[in-house]
């Protein structure tokens, strides 16, 4: 008898699984999302108060959605110590100068054209997003579009807008590009080059449809600051050239850390922990060495980064979205939606007599899609969690080269997550760094262009599926580097059209 409180105890951690657990998860995303989209409170407030109403369910009616002890499974603590560990290398960065360096460089080669900075921009972060994740990209490439915005005289989200699109469309093309990428790559059985190989012609495409459309999205914002005359770009000199050293060794370590995760197995987090230490350290040491400070000057340097430059509302944020969507998995309701996915795929194919070839294609379609907009408004991490083995199953039972389920997996997730700055931890990075430099983006001017590239990177996620199925993957690879070719070509020859 003397068991029956500690059992009630457990009971009450184990989260119900009843449609009206899984109905009251819903209603909170929902309500999450509205309450964001509206902006009728910051964005830390509102998931706050999401999981607040959360708790109380769970510990005062007979629905338990989430309790406290399971969210230490539902946080996602590589992405939280990923992101504060890379915040605070970029820290110990900003103080050597280097951004200013290489922003004064970027506006001396782009000629002072916004144009040209917005392209160039965008196709570096969707380069260096492609070897480093995302997240990480954004972190160190934020400080430079801002200022590189503000040395122009430019709107930052004219900058801001594009590099973040590009950091997920680039983030795509590889294996750890992308937090998604690396769970499909672990479920299926896919490499570093497989994603590569097949993934990196359409988003080619993307790539040149996305400074296309920002150009004409931005348009009047780049004219009026083209108009306004080159800048001076004066090259300033970097204010600590050996802690520049310093940082560009550990830089590298960090990088190495990051592309040898299929032998280490490491968790993007260590390097970045690890990256982190060694910048406080060096840092400290050289300050110690150069001033010879008090104790009190010398923990007044080392808090200076840790206070100023690691985004401590991004992190809170980050994690109570992680606990809201915890509580989506923990009542089954991102499962039903899974399976949901895997019945109506089902049912459609038998409906309209498709051929099996037709039904490769059709199930392509509905999980890139599905995935798309799932992404769009909750984190994809934990939906590609429950739909890898729903895609396991489904390509088991597929004829032809069921391989194109997982690309449609990878695009949906990756790409619909820019549609707002909740589908992508990148998003919610740039977003929170961008506020605290006084450059905001709200939610809606995000999901107005975010939500336009999204859908158009779908659409032609779409294409080149079909082309895959039903003309194979040489034919979908070779049409799609071709088209990226045609178009690099008319940018070569034209030139980036002034926006008018």
């Amino acid at each position: 008898m003397h068991w029956s409180v500690p059992l009630q105890a457990e009971a009450a951690r184990i989260s119900t699984t009843d449609p009206v657990s899984q109905a009251l998860v819903a209603g909170l995303l929902v309500g999450v999302f509205v309450l964001l989209t509206l902006e009728a409170a910051h964005r830390l407030v509102v998931v706050l108060g999401a999981v607040a109403v959360l708790w109380l369910i769970t510990y005062f009616t007979p629905y338990h959605l989430l309790s406290f002890e399971q969210t230490a499974a539902a946080l996602d603590l590589n992405v939280l110590v990923l992101l504060a560990g890379m915040m605070a290398v970029v820290g110990v960065l900003k103080t050597t100068g280097i951004f200013e360096w290489a922003v004064a460089r970027l506006l001396g080669r782009a000629g002072g054209r916004p144009v040209v900075v917005l392209g160039l921009v965008a196709w570096f972060t969707a380069l260096t997003s492609a070897f480093l994740d995302n997240v990480t990209t954004v972190v160190f490439m934020t400080p430079m579009a801002i200022g590189l915005a503000r040395q122009l005289k430019l709107a930052p989200a004219a900058v801001l807008m594009p590099m973040v699109m590009a950091s997920n469309i680039g983030g795509t093309a590889t294996l750890i590009g992308d937090p998604p990428n690396i769970m499909i790559g672990s479920g299926a059985g896919l490499s570093f080059i497989d994603f590569v190989e097949n993934l990196t012609p359409p988003l080619l495409v993307m790539m040149f449809w996305l400074v296309f459309y920002s150009e004409r999205y931005y348009r009047r914002d780049l004219a009026a600051a083209g108009g306004a005359g080159a800048p001076e770009i004066v090259v300033p000199a970097l204010t600590d050239p050996k802690l520049a050293r310093w940082m560009m060794a550990i830089g590298a370590g960090v990088l190495i850390g990051f592309l040898t995760h299929h032998l280490t197995h490491m968790p993007a987090a260590v390097p970045a922990t690890i990256g982190a230490a060694a910048a406080l350290i060096v840092q400290d040491r050289l300050y110690v060495r150069r001033r010879r400070p008090s104790a009190a000057e010398r923990v007044h340097g080392v808090l200076a980064v840790t206070e100023r430059d690691i985004e401590w509302p991004t992190l809170a944020f980050f994690g109570f979205l992680f606990i809201i969507v915890g509580a989506g998995v923990e009542t089954g309701l991102i499962g039903t939606m899974a399976s949901a996915l895997q019945d109506g795929i089902s049912a459609g194919a038998a409906a309209f007599g498709l051929s099996p070839t037709a039904t490769l294609f059709f199930a392509a379609l509905i999980i890139c899609w599905v995935s798309g907009v799932m992404s769009a408004l909750i984190d994809n991490i934990p939906f590609v969690a429950v739909a890898i083995p729903v895609v396991a199953q489904l390509a088991g039972g597929m004829t032809g080269d069921s391989e194109v389920l997982w690309w449609a997996l990878s695009l949906g997730a990756c790409l619909g997550g820019n549609a707002t700055p909740i589908g992508a931890s990148a998003n919610v990075t740039t977003v929170g760094m961008a506020e605290r430099e006084g450059a905001r983006i709200s939610f809606r001017a995000f999901a107005r262009f975010g939500g336009v590239v999204a859908f158009g990177t779908l659409v032609i996620s779409s294409a080149w599926l079909a082309l895959f199925v039903f003309a194979g993957k040489a034919t979908a690879d070779w049409s799609a580097l071709g088209i990226a070719a045609i178009l690099a070509a008319s940018r070569a020859a034209f030139g980036a059209r002034k926006p008018s």
